[in-house]
């Protein structure tokens, strides 16, 4: 492996191949159901994209792209990522200005070396939201993955389902810069 750089990019088209290859890759063995097909994402990834404030963080090996992180700006209280969410959460939650990470992927051959944390520290670095949220499968890899964004000072405040076929993810939250809300 080279050196890995990061890009950040306000314009999805062009990044479009990348995403879609990595997403493929990373969920080969889920494609055939209907919430991972690659025209559901396509769908996803359109819808995400025309938010207010997307940005995607793309990982590049030797020019090869070998992970992503792609987030948007919540339009407050009532944007649909907390509507879906159960119970309610508190009002000093969804009344914050927050950004929200829709999707984080690295190819298997780069992951366990702190790729995820860079893609994600290094989108946050230049967000003027005081909040970030994710959403977070709890099964998956028999729950380290949401181990891993609680050891990044996140919490969980709920539950949600993007549709039936969706799995039931944990909605988790945490201040943008944590070093400023502690001190």
């Amino acid at each position: 492996m080279g050196s890995v750089s990061l890009v950040r990019i306000g314009d999805v088209e062009s990044v479009w191949d990348d995403l879609m290859g990595i997403y493929k890759e990373c969920w080969a063995q889920k494609l055939h159901l209907p919430h991972y097909a690659p025209e559901t994402f396509g769908e996803r990834l359109r819808r995400h994209a025309a938010e207010p404030g997307w940005e995607t963080m793309v990982a590049y090996d030797s020019g090869v792209p070998v992970g992503y992180l792609y987030a948007n700006q919540l339009a407050g209280a009532d944007d649909r990522w907390w509507r879906r969410t159960r119970p309610e959460p508190e009002p000093t939650v969804t009344g914050a200005s927050t950004v929200a990470v829709k999707e984080m992927m690295v190819r298997r051959q780069w992951r366990r070396q702190g790729l995820a944390r860079r893609l994600h520290d290094a989108l946050l670095a230049g967000r003027p939201e005081t909040q970030v949220s994710l959403m977070v499968n709890p099964l998956n890899q028999d729950g380290k993955v949401q181990a891993l964004y609680a050891s990044w000072g996140y919490r969980a405040v709920g539950t949600a389902r993007s549709s039936p076929e969706a799995p039931v993810l944990t909605v988790m939250v945490r201040p943008v810069r944590p070093e400023m809300a502690a001190g």
